[in-house]
C-alpha cells in the first residue's frame, strides 16, 4: 500500500476511535476544505433538514466572507432556526475564520484550521470552536476530514466541551459533477450518506460552488435523517 495513503488512513482511524460529544446542534453540516484564495470574496447559502420519528428540524445560515490575506479569510452568518411551533426566526450570529496553513500540493497533504465564535439571538449563550482540515488527492480521489473541538457556555445552557468529526471522500469526475460519501459523528450519532458537489466557472475569478447531501444515521434503530445543501457564490 502506498505509505502516503496508509498513513491518511492511520489518521482517519486514530480521529474515528477518538470519544465524541455533541449535545445541542445539528451534527451534519458543511465539509471544510482547506483553501483560501487571494482577494476572495464570497455570499454562502445553507440549509439542513432532519427528520426524526419525534421531530423535525431546519436550519438555515447566509453569510458574507472576504480574504483579508493570501491566506486568511472572514465570514461573517446569520443563523437561522424553525422552533417548536413551526416559527422561523433568527437564532445566532456567527464569525468565522479560515486559516491556510499550507500552499496547495506542498506537503503529502494540504492543512487548514477554523476558528468559529458564535452568540445565540436574544440570550446570553456562547459558542467558540476551532478546528482542523486536512485534504489529500489519491488520484481522482479526494480525501477531506475535519475535528473540531467546541466550548458552550451560558446562562441557560451547561458549561461543557463537545467534539465533532466529519469527513468527505470525493471523485473528482468532472469539475460541475463530483460524487462523494460523506461521515458525520456526533454524540449517540455516526451518520453516513452520500453526497454530490460541484463548481460552475464564470469569468476570472467568479464562480458558483454547490453542495447536497443526505446523511442517515446508522448508530441505532429509527427514523434520523438530514438533507443538507449548499450554494457559495465566489467573486
Amino acid at each position: 500500500m502506498n505509505k502516503s495513503l496508509l498513513g491518511f488512513l492511520l489518521l482517519l482511524a486514530a480521529t474515528w476511535f477518538t470519544p465524541f460529544a455533541h449535545a445541542d446542534g445539528l451534527v451534519v453540516d458543511k465539509v471544510y476544505h482547506p483553501y483560501v484564495l487571494a482577494n476572495e470574496k464570497e455570499f454562502e447559502w445553507r440549509i439542513m433538514s432532519s427528520q426524526t420519528e419525534n421531530k423535525n428540524r431546519l436550519g438555515q445560515r447566509f453569510g458574507y466572507g472576504q480574504s483579508f490575506a493570501e491566506n486568511k479569510m472572514l465570514e461573517l452568518y446569520v443563523i437561522g432556526e424553525r422552533d417548536q411551533d413551526d416559527n422561523f426566526g433568527v437564532t445566532g450570529y456567527e464569525i468565522e475564520m479560515r486559516w491556510m496553513l499550507t500552499e496547495q500540493g506542498q506537503y503529502s497533504a494540504d492543512w487548514g484550521a477554523i476558528f468559529e465564535f458564535e452568540k445565540h439571538n436574544g440570550e446570553d449563550n456562547f459558542e467558540a470552536t476551532s478546528g482542523i482540515a486536512v485534504e489529500k488527492e489519491f488520484g481522482k480521489l479526494s480525501a477531506t476530514l475535519n475535528a473540531f473541538l467546541i466550548y458552550e457556555w451560558g446562562n441557560s445552557i451547561d458549561n461543557e466541551f463537545e467534539t465533532e468529526f466529519r469527513a468527505k471522500f470525493r471523485y473528482r469526475y468532472m469539475s460541475v459533477l463530483q460524487p462523494s460519501i460523506e461521515i458525520y459523528l456526533g454524540e449517540d450519532f455516526v451518520g453516513i450518506g452520500p453526497g454530490f458537489m460541484g463548481t460552475y466557472r464564470f469569468e476570472g475569478q467568479k464562480q458558483l460552488k454547490w453542495e447536497a447531501g443526505f446523511i442517515s444515521e446508522i448508530s441505532h434503530s429509527g427514523k434520523d435523517h438530514t438533507l443538507r445543501f449548499a450554494l457559495e457564490y465566489e467573486f
